[in-house]
């Protein structure tokens, strides 16, 4: 096949370049998207584009494959960056690496390179089967702290049909030992965290640095008492925890009002009449482009391992209804509920309430 390689200089993908490279046959050509927002917001913190290059580089040397660099900002920032913004300013909580990888990764760059290339191959934790409808699916990976099917939810049959996640069916632990075996460049690098495009600096930091602060109070919820004072609701999110200040807790946040700008909070003693087992989202995608026939169902209100059981109502309009089987301290607007049919993952939704 025809393969187009994407590295971020990460161990991930650059063990699925050698898995590629050593399955042979495969006219491979490796890609790096350069969507970090450096030149924006360099004065923040350090953004780490630079570093991953020189493994990038590194890495495709010694594997003798080609390499081009690609650069998206401009589509980022209109399609990813600009989203996000608007949602948090709304008081809701987006999920920019879903959007990332929907709309960069196998958006833009599918529109960047051309047709001729068979498979776009991530580092993905996650794996994609013809089923014997020819519908595409989406399968978590057997690594469930890992998996990274989350991410990938809202990818088209047009875009499943093209991804190649060479690392899916392997644990963690096994990539790491491969990286060794290997001997890569970047063989003991440490895993990137948090958002996708901001490297180094910090989400509050580039929140502050497009919405600015707008002071407010910290409200217990139970008693209407005043506890604290927040730079802005963007700030915050429904069932945080850490980053309130305040003394006396653990204090989780569960309901934040725009138009009064108050962040309301609940103590962990009372946190039980907060507690939430029904969702609605909106914006649905389904993988097959059709309403799974089974009700009963598994879904992610957040990345991570833990999957809910609950039962889906289709509201129409693109709506649905969720009643979990246990309750939840964290279902915040914006973000998404993603939904499982045991390891196939069937889509996702825009929580709404």
């Amino acid at each position: 096949m025809k393969i187009a390689m994407l590295l971020s200089g990460g161990v991930d993908s650059s063990v699925a370049l050698r898995l590629l490279k050593e399955q042979g046959g495969h006219e491979i050509t490796a890609f790096y998207l350069k969507i970090w927002l450096e030149d924006e917001l360099a004065f923040l913190g350090e953004c780490p584009w630079e570093e991953d290059m020189q493994y990038v580089r590194a890495v495709c040397e010694e594997l003798d494959i080609p390499l081009q660099v690609v650069p998206l900002q401009k589509e980022y920032m209109e399609r990813v960056v600009s989203y996000v913004l608007a949602e948090l300013k709304q008081g809701r909580t987006p999920s920019p690496d879903i959007l990332c990888n929907e709309r960069i990764k196998f958006g833009a760059f599918f529109d960047a390179i051309d047709e001729s290339y068979d498979k776009v191959a991530t580092g993905h934790y996650a794996q994609v089967r013809e089923n014997e409808e020819g519908l595409f699916e989406l399968l978590r990976a057997p690594d469930p702290v890992k998996d990274q099917t989350y991410f990938l939810s809202s990818l088209s049959q047009a875009q499943l049909s093209r991804a190649l996640f060479p690392i899916g069916s392997l644990l963690k632990s096994r990539v790491r030992e491969l990286a060794e075996e290997y001997d890569l460049p970047n063989k003991i690098r440490k895993d990137s965290q948090g958002i996708c495009f901001l490297g180094k600096i910090s989400y509050p930091d580039f929140v502050r640095f497009h919405l600015g602060e707008k002071k407010g109070k910290i409200v217990e919820i139970e008693t209407d008492e005043k506890k604290g004072e927040h730079k802005g609701v963007w700030f915050h999110t429904i069932g945080q925890r850490s980053g309130l200040g305040l003394s006396g807790g653990p204090w989780y946040v569960v309901k934040k009002d725009l138009a009064t700008n108050i962040v309301y909070i609940s103590h962990k003693n009372g946190l039980e009449d907060q507690l939430r087992n029904e969702v609605t989202v909106n914006t649905v995608h389904w993988t097959s482009g059709k309403l799974p026939e089974k009700t009963d169902l598994k879904v992610k209100l957040r990345h991570g391992p833990q999957m809910v059981d609950a039962r889906i109502m289709d509201l129409g309009d693109n709506r649905i209804f969720i009643k979990l089987a246990e309750k939840d301290k964290g279902i915040a607007p914006g973000q998404s509920c993603i939904f499982y049919d045991d390891l196939i993952c069937l889509g996702r939704g825009v929580i709404e309430k």
